[in-house]
């Protein structure tokens, strides 16, 4: 008895000073607020612009004398790289809700919410639709409803912020409004080695979802990889799709194979047969983790990330031996310090290490990768490695290094985001 007296009286105690202070008690929220836009009107605003600043760059690609970097659900910026020392940021082609791209001759193919587009660059200054296949990118579709109409679609391209102070009683009344909903006003999310080349096609970095291999075009959009024919590289057409049972993040091309890195490990699909549904060939499972992969063809390397977003905890260098496709087999680990992309040329391989920088590596031996340079200049996150010049994405801009004599690596240009 003494007990439950002794709970009543805090109970009462702790009731008391609420219903005195209840018409001065405020809380603050924020409301998020969508902007939505037609998709017919986001469709027709997609063409060149005078350069913008590089603010929230996502992936690399480069192709001739330009390296296109996308600022993540905005578009594509045009960067003249004809001299690595002095990159000029000169156009920049609008497609909201943009995260991949890849070229192939003068088509360049981008995803833009759910829907995958071809624009005509033979004048990056001057980018023109050609085509847009809708909707099937189905994770990064946000349409407000489901009219099939583009006139009728209603997407949120933006949200507007605004903190709001109520007194205590009308926090109530709204709380109760909503069912006691604690995530009404949470919007929902924005989602937000170099790949092998053939003639005509560019390079994408070790983080890319897009990729080309002859006459087809590839894409992640987890859990499905699709394909797309490209035979006409103006006019795409779907091709075929292979759903995916695990949280696939990369795509990396290999002569006849596709290395899939997804969270769980790397997969491995053969495209020889029948490249429009390409058909399982090999694996490589590890703990959960974030794990970019790019491939020589007799090694695979595989860099693990730990973070909240991977779910792991793991921060290495898996080197896998791949010349069993069916049975590949952990070769080699090397600890890091929190690994994102990586690039290889030939024997030379880059590794981006986070805020250790980039990190190059002499190769040649699996065994024992020995470290020839490595150069600090912020975080670090993707990189393409071709020709004695690797192009470097980091959080606050592009690095150029020459490393065509690899006694002497150095940085030779840079564009960074405005105040880096």
């Amino acid at each position: 008895m003494r007990k439950k007296f002794r709970l009543l009286t805090l109970l009462a105690i702790a009731i008391i000073p609420l219903s005195c202070l209840k018409d001065h008690v405020n809380y603050t929220y924020t409301i998020q607020t969508p902007v939505l836009q037609t998709l017919s009107s986001i469709r027709a605003s997609m063409k060149t612009f005078a350069a913008e600043p590089l603010q929230n760059p996502g992936k690399i690609y480069s192709y001739g004398q330009y390296i296109f970097l996308n600022e993540r659900d905005k578009g594509i910026h045009v960067i003249d790289n004809s001299d690595p020392s002095k990159p000029k940021n000169i156009g920049f082609i609008k497609i909201p809700g943009n995260e991949d791209l890849a070229i192939k001759g003068s088509i360049l193919y981008a995803d833009s919410y759910g829907d995958l587009v071809a624009l005509d660059i033979s004048d990056p200054l001057h980018a023109a639709v050609k085509k847009i296949i809708g909707n099937v990118f189905k994770n990064h579709t946000m349409y407000y409803n489901d009219n099939t109409n583009p006139d009728s679609v209603l997407i949120i391209t933006d949200w507007i912020q605004k903190d709001t102070t109520v007194n205590f009683d009308t926090y109530n009344r709204f709380i109760a409004y909503y069912g006691g909903c604690a995530n009404c006003m949470i919007p929902l999310s924005m989602t937000t080695a170099s790949s092998a080349t053939t003639p005509n096609q560019g390079t994408g970095g070790s983080l890319a979802r897009f990729t080309l291999v002859n006459d087809f075009l590839y894409t992640l959009s987890s859990p499905d990889l699709s394909s797309f024919d490209i035979t006409t590289p103006a006019d795409p057409s779907f091709a075929g799709k292979t759903s995916l049972d695990w949280n696939a993040e990369t795509l990396f091309p290999f002569k006849d194979k596709l290395f899939v890195g997804a969270s769980t490990g790397m997969f491995i699909f053969d495209i020889q047969s029948n490249p429009a549904v390409p058909q399982a060939a090999g694996q490589f499972t590890h703990v959960r983790s974030c794990d970019p992969v790019v491939t020589d063809g007799d090694y695979a390397y595989v860099t693990l990330s730990s973070g909240t977003t991977c779910m792991g905890f793991d921060n290495e260098l898996d080197i896998v031996n791949i010349s069993n496709l069916a049975n590949a087999s952990l070769k080699k680990v090397y600890p890091l310090t929190h690994p994102r992309g990586l690039g290889k040329d030939g024997n030379i391989l880059f590794i981006c290490d986070d805020l250790e920088g980039i990190k190059v590596y002499d190769a040649a031996d699996v065994n024992n990768l020995h470290l020839l340079k490595q150069c600090k200049n912020g975080t670090m996150l993707d990189v393409i490695a071709q020709h004695g010049l690797a192009l470097v994405l980091g959080l606050h801009g592009l690095y150029e290094y020459d490393y065509s004599d690899i006694n002497n690596i150095h940085l030779v240009g840079t564009l960074l985001i405005s105040g880096n």
